[in-house]
């Protein structure tokens, strides 16, 4: 049993704030505070990036993750890493792969740094505790973040609510045991009138499936323009800060999908031109 002082104490300590990535720093603004040991959820509609932009958040914070991909193949989550981390696009990275040498020698030294450990496939719970324990016996220590790409590709849970509500009690119980940070995806609405009004604004709370951005302890939505490129993020439940469940407001940084890489937005300014009034002659 714990007094609050103590138990305050121990939960500030076990519980810091996630490294900040400089391209989210309009996020962090707005009062956006991810931390170690949280459940967290990104959410969006069908093609806006969402394996994308986890794959590019936990690679730049570059914390001991273990990563389950039911999106994306091997291949895929290789190459936008790549792309990312040598600012090269896709065809650009096959190229030197193709090339063999030291082309091919650049690009696989260009991954050497980052701390990950990907397991591809279906998702199922006793994979989930196969590959914590495969983790474990390799490193001596849990992961501090684990990503579940995503929520309806666990087994069991691509129709089901209840499955999915039992997914979710899961994934808080796995982030306790663990004390690890655990990224779930998961899809919004793209039928409702506001995914077809205005598709570029990121899915306000009630449009995410199933109300399940409602049991993390953190909820981004996300949505890109693809003309623009801007990426439009809302931070749409935050137990521990600022939300708005409306997604009304939101902050607006820049995608470059060739490239797996987000940046700040940069506003163009205007200046009227100078005026001069010419007097009446004396």
């Amino acid at each position: 049993m714990l007094s609050a002082s103590r138990s305050l104490v121990l939960s500030s300590e076990s519980s810091p704030e996630l490294p900040r990535v400089p391209a989210l720093g309009a996020l962090y603004q707005i009062g956006c505070r991810p931390r170690q040991g949280e459940v967290i959820m990104v959410a969006g509609r069908s093609g806006t990036g969402k394996s994308s932009f986890a794959l590019w958040w936990v690679s730049q914070m570059n914390l001991p993750t273990l990563y389950f991909s039911a999106d994306m193949s091997s291949y895929q989550a290789s190459i936008k890493l790549a792309c990312s981390q040598l600012s090269m696009t896709t065809d650009e990275v096959e190229e030197r792969l193709n090339k063999g040498g030291r082309h091919r020698a650049e690009v696989l030294k260009a991954l050497e740094h980052l701390r990950m450990t990907f397991s591809f496939g279906a998702i199922s719970w006793r994979g989930i505790d196969a590959e914590l324990e495969a983790y474990v016996e390799l490193h001596n220590a849990f992961p501090k973040v684990i990503v579940l790409d995503n929520l309806m590709d666990i087994e069991g849970t691509a129709s089901d609510y209840t499955a999915q509500m039992d997914a979710m009690q899961n994934i808080s119980d796995l982030s306790r045991a663990t004390g690890a940070t655990v990224l779930v995806l998961h899809h919004a609405s793209d039928k409702s009138w506001e995914a077809k009004a205005d598709p570029w604004k990121p899915p306000s709370r009630d449009q995410v499936k199933g109300g399940m951005s409602e049991k993390p302890e953190l909820s981004i939505s996300i949505a890109i323009d693809p003309k623009s490129y801007d990426c439009n993020l809302a931070v749409i439940k935050q137990r521990m800060g600022p939300c708005d469940p409306t997604a009304g407001s939101y902050v607006t940084i820049t995608a470059n999908p060739a490239m797996t890489q987000y940046h700040p937005k940069v506003y163009e300014t205007y200046s009227a031109p100078t005026t001069f009034t010419i007097g009446e002659e004396s």
